[in-house]
């Protein structure tokens, strides 16, 4: 429950993937976030038993899990035959930040699909992560109450 009798909870956002390591690990060092007990890379080399059906990544009270599919057709977003049915609203607190997360966006596998940086009511741009899920970040204040997520933000994580 959500705190309100007979109101359902939102836990998680579930992201479908082929490879849904390789997405999982571009958001945890895009986001921060950590994974939960259980669900650690293995060592290299060694077999990857949940990598190949349910991730989950937690941190900051922001949980993402991930579900592996056989196939996924690419969102055509804006345009074309496979429209989006989901996208992640990512916020940051200026432009200057803005840049920095756009660097380390490309550096860790997104592709930009949307350059709206210079709009001077709400800069923004517009990403698709390695799946090809678009997301956003943009320059926004957080919603009152809103938890941030923490953690580090190292690219080379």
């Amino acid at each position: 429950m959500n705190g309100e009798q007979g109101v359902p909870a939102l836990l998680q956002v579930v992201l479908d993937g082929t490879d849904i390591r390789r997405l999982a690990e571009f958001y945890r060092r895009l986001l921060g976030l950590r994974y939960r007990p259980g669900d650690e890379p293995p060592a290299p080399g060694r077999p990857d038993p949940q990598g190949q059906d349910w991730l989950v990544l937690r941190g900051g009270g922001v949980q993402v899990a991930f579900q592996q599919v056989a196939s996924l057709p690419e969102a055509t977003w804006p345009e074309g035959p496979v429209p989006q049915q989901l996208h992640l609203d990512l916020t940051v607190p200026g432009t200057a930040e803005l840049d920095a997360q756009h660097e380390r966006a490309l550096a860790l596998g997104a592709r930009l699909l949307d350059d709206q940086s210079e709009d001077p009511d709400e800069p923004l741009r517009v990403y698709a992560d390695p799946a090809g899920h678009p997301f956003c970040i943009f320059v926004a204040a957080p919603p009152a109450g809103a938890t941030e997520v923490t953690g580090s933000m190292d690219a080379r994580e």
